[in-house]
């Protein structure tokens, strides 16, 4: 047979095995992202997640970012399928996008993309179909007020003055709602060296973290990501444990 005739058979075998295959869905997120943190102060918002992607139990990579700057009032951070989390982002882009295109000076605010997040996730849920992310959303809304939210895979959604996604919710969580109680006039600072000190103690405890990270800060003034940083850390405390012999 000649070599046309070999490709249209091929590729009429490929339609008929795609026709006989049923519809297949994502079952397990395949490389992941673990704690993501955020807390409300009294002159912004600070979220934090550090940069490890991984693949299984695999620490497989180091330098991935889980935080994203959606506009100049609303940072995200993404728990969960990192594949997933890069489909979210992309929509929010072209939302930017449009925006600008639009020019008539209105933008989403924190709230809106809150919303409008929950949506999203309740829909392919409905679908059968979800996203395995979990979102924190940071950010203010219109009037200045700082604002945080948290949406996970099946569209529950709610505001709080501190959240924490993943292992960071039965470790980190308890942490800031200590500090909160103990300095409740918080200031962005405060919560910065805060974030420090959970991603430290999530670094010690989650074997799924990393003591590389990023903190995002949302202020009246500011609205940007940091570097990636690296947190000193000391194992020598591993030979304090004793009754494990």
């Amino acid at each position: 047979e000649s070599g046309k005739q070999w490709y249209q058979r091929r590729v009429r075998g490929k339609e008929e095995a795609a026709v006989a295959q049923p519809k297949k869905h994502t079952l397990q997120p395949i490389v992941t992202g673990t704690s993501v943190l955020g807390i409300v102060c009294t002159d912004g918002v600070v979220i934090a997640a550090d940069t490890l992607g991984s693949y299984g139990s695999l620490a497989r990579f180091r330098d991935i970012t889980r935080l994203m700057k959606v506009n100049n009032s609303t940072i995200i951070g993404g728990f969960g399928d990192y594949a997933d989390f890069q489909f979210i982002m992309k929509l929010l882009e072209q939302q930017t996008i449009d925006d600008d295109v639009v020019g008539d000076g209105v933008y989403r605010d924190a709230p809106s993309i809150h919303n409008w997040l929950r949506c999203v996730l309740y829909n392919r849920r409905s679908r059968m179909n979800p996203l395995w992310n979990t979102i924190v959303v940071a950010g203010r809304d219109f009037s200045g007020k700082p604002y945080l939210g948290y949406v996970d895979k099946i569209g529950v959604s709610f505001t709080e003055k501190s959240v924490a996604t993943g292992f960071g919710s039965y470790i980190a969580q308890p942490m800031m709602r200590r500090a909160m109680e103990e300095n409740p006039n918080m200031t962005v600072e405060e919560g910065k060296k805060l974030m420090e000190r959970c991603l430290k103690v999530l670094f010690y405890r989650d074997c799924r973290s990393l003591n590389r990270y990023q903190i995002g800060v949302v202020t009246a003034t500011d609205n940007s990501i940091s570097e990636p940083m690296s947190a000193a850390t000391d194992w020598s405390i591993g030979a304090n444990p004793s009754g494990y012999e």
